[in-house]
């Protein structure tokens, strides 16, 4: 018999709570506990160590994400799907940067929150959201960055030379050093490190 996966549920509307537990039991497997504040939390999170944690983005007494970030600080494996009644970007990219697998909005129907927990599962570094392309397309363009700069800025991280980097692009030398000196400019740095943990940062490179 395989253990069952030890879930914790956040959020301060037993409503919530209990819907989520229901979809739980119904697919089995679960050991589903439940908390209602950030602080009773992280004394379930620290004592049973859930391998499931779904997690109200606002708590009475903290920001869910901060709770985010602290579970990933010490659990990699973690799935963690952020709740929330938020569709606005911002929010999505502040939960991927905390370290959270997924981001569900309260008004998706249980089916759907189960596919990104099924995600989440397999995969608990990774991140996944409705409309996740387009959210990322439009954080860029909100750097005005184009397609071509996104593409440059995804090669940087290998710390290649620039000549190597152009061989790679199909692109001289000078015509990169110019496509470089653009992302800097626009992404507000000096040098090529300081423009991958932004751009990092902002959800615009893994």
């Amino acid at each position: 018999m395989s253990e069952l996966i030890i879930t914790l549920i956040v959020d301060d509307h037993a409503v919530v709570r209990d819907g989520i537990r229901r979809a739980l039991e119904l697919r089995t497997g679960f050991s589903i506990l439940a908390a209602a504040s950030k602080s009773e939390a992280m004394a379930q999170i620290a004592t049973l160590k859930p391998q499931l944690i779904f997690l109200d983005i606002n708590l009475p007494d903290g920001n869910g994400l901060e709770l985010v970030t602290w579970v990933r600080s010490i659990s990699t494996r973690t799935a963690i799907i952020v709740l929330s009644m938020h569709a606005e970007d911002e929010y999505v990219l502040a939960a991927m940067r905390a370290g959270a697998s997924a981001y569900v909005n309260k008004s998706e129907p249980l089916p759907v929150l189960l596919n990104f927990m099924d995600h989440a599962l397999s995969a608990p570094q990774s991140f996944s959201a409705h409309d996740m392309a387009q959210i990322i397309d439009r954080d860029s363009k909100a750097f005005g960055l184009s397609q071509r700069e996104i593409q440059i800025l995804s090669q940087l991280h290998d710390g290649d030379s620039l000549k190597v980097l152009s061989l790679r692009l199909f692109i001289t030398e000078s015509t990169l050093k110019k496509h470089l000196t653009s992302i800097y400019r626009k992404l507000e740095v000096k040098n090529r490190v300081q423009a991958i943990a932004k751009a990092r940062a902002a959800g615009l490179l893994k």
